[in-house]
């Protein structure tokens, strides 16, 4: 079978995207494990070594969707190729750093770089394929989404035990050097679709003040600086929309939202989701230590199994999303997730490691169904200018949901032990935090199932 040009500029844009997919959530699940080795060299409290994975995530959250926007005018292979090249180089200034501080300034750079490479991947694969091969290529990168936190917490374990926390971060130098090579060579198109409109700058520096605000109060509750902080970051995100309705071009076209039914209630959907199912593996992992005692390894042998599931079934529901309505493909994937959280609300000091996998294998399921087919229906649902910003929008949900799950989670645990170690004296109100935990995150993926099922047909 002769293969066309088409054909070998998809496979090499599927590999391309997919290898750098790999790359930034690895080094997220990574450096988790490395947390502890890297607070012991540097004598680092909690709070400076939450920093090191927050800032991450915070930084990457600001630049999503603006450099998404940016992409759809200057071309998403130079913001592509520039976010390989920021996150190759700031992996390797980590590796060097001199104290916590200066790591943390990295992880930003780091984060940035991230987010100029998950801000335009889906963006190019959305331009490059067809809608009837979308949701399978789509698919494609979701699963080597997960395969990066799938290896992340292994490989990571033994480059840490062996040569120390440096390693994790000069082992992602030579696959970044490798996704930049691979763009370089069969990248020939810039996918400018909005060439020659105008990029808001003021807009852009509104959001990232708010974002900012917002997200570090949220780690910050229930303080009273920490409800300030949030309270000024929602006025942020207020003041940004009444801005961004007023500009020609904004940074987010806000009438996508409000004109654009399946965009914006798939959209609130993605945010519901990820705020109801990031921190299930933080809290999982700390119960299976500190309940269950088992070691970091043999409790992310457990936990794998979930983003397995996830990297294995992303494809498939990917591609039955090319076929079948994604709207209602993501719901049932929503509402699967929503009765595992019901049913791990019910867990004790005493409950088996065979009553969690059972739940891990309907999260990955469901998690699979809802994601690829998810955003399928998202990038399915903007015109091609827009792709770039579409890709930011699903970009910035993902982050403000993961953020906002963790602090959920973490303003339960102030309120039932407070701000002091886990040890047998507080296991009882441990217990009672991860179940509240679980019923508020159950009860906010049962919300998320009418949001998605409101988008209607997607197609």
């Amino acid at each position: 079978m002769k293969i066309t040009p088409k054909k070998s500029l998809e496979r090499a844009t599927l590999v391309v995207t997919s290898f750098a997919a790999f790359v930034t959530p690895f080094i997220g699940s990574a450096t988790n494990i490395a947390l502890p080795a890297i607070g012991k060299e540097f004598s680092a409290n909690a709070v400076m070594l939450s920093w090191v994975a927050t800032s991450f995530l915070l930084s990457a959250a600001v630049f999503l969707a603006p450099f998404g926007r940016l992409a759809d005018i200057v071309g998403r292979k130079k913001i592509f190729n520039l976010g390989l090249i920021i996150f190759t180089i700031a992996s390797f200034l980590c590796a060097f750093s001199p104290n916590i501080q200066t790591l943390i300034i990295w992880r930003i750079l780091q984060g940035m770089g991230g987010a100029f490479i998950f801000g335009t991947a889906m963006a190019i694969i959305t331009s490059v394929f067809p809608r009837e091969k979308r949701g399978s290529a789509l698919g494609i990168v979701v699963a080597s989404v997960y395969s990066g936190l799938t290896l992340g917490p292994f490989i990571g374990g033994v480059l840490t035990k062996t040569w120390g926390w440096e390693a994790i971060f000069l082992f992602t130098v030579p696959l970044g050097l490798l996704s930049i090579i691979l763009s370089f060579i069969y990248f020939k198109t810039d996918w400018a679709d909005a060439k020659g409109e105008k990029f808001d700058w003021k807009g852009s520096i509104i959001y990232g003040l708010a974002i900012v605000s917002l997200m570090y109060g949220l780690g910050e509750l229930p303080g009273i600086r920490g409800l300030a902080f949030t309270i000024l970051g929602v006025v942020g995100i207020a003041v940004f929309i009444r801005f961004e309705k007023k500009q020609e071009f904004p940074v987010i076209r806000i009438q996508l939202f409000q004109n654009n039914r399946v965009f914006a209630f798939s959209n609130y959907a993605a945010l519901i989701n990820y705020s109801a199912t990031f921190a299930i593996g933080f809290l999982l992992s700390l119960y299976l230590q500190y309940i269950k005692g088992l070691n970091p390894q043999e409790a992310g042998q457990v936990l794998v199994i979930q983003p397995l599931l996830m990297a294995i079934f992303s494809p498939i529901t990917g591609k039955l999303s090319d076929k079948i309505d994604a709207g209602k493909v993501a719901s049932i994937g929503m509402a699967i997730i929503s009765v595992g959280l019901f049913v791990i609300t019910f867990i004790g000091k005493n409950s088996s490691i065979w009553f969690i996998i059972p739940i891990l294998v309907v999260f990955g399921i469901g998690y699979a169904l809802f994601s690829s087919p998810n955003s399928n229906a998202i990038m399915s649902s903007v015109e091609k200018k827009h792709y770039g910003l579409a890709s930011g929008a699903v970009g910035t949900m993902r982050l403000v949901g993961q953020m906002s799950s963790m602090g959920i989670a973490m303003m339960i645990f102030s309120v039932f032990i407070g701000k002091v170690e886990i040890n047998p004296s507080n296991y009882d109100q441990f217990i009672i935090s991860i179940r509240t935990a679980f019923f508020i995150f159950a009860v906010l993926c049962f919300i998320g199932i009418f949001f998605s099922l409101a988008r209607g047909k997607s197609k």
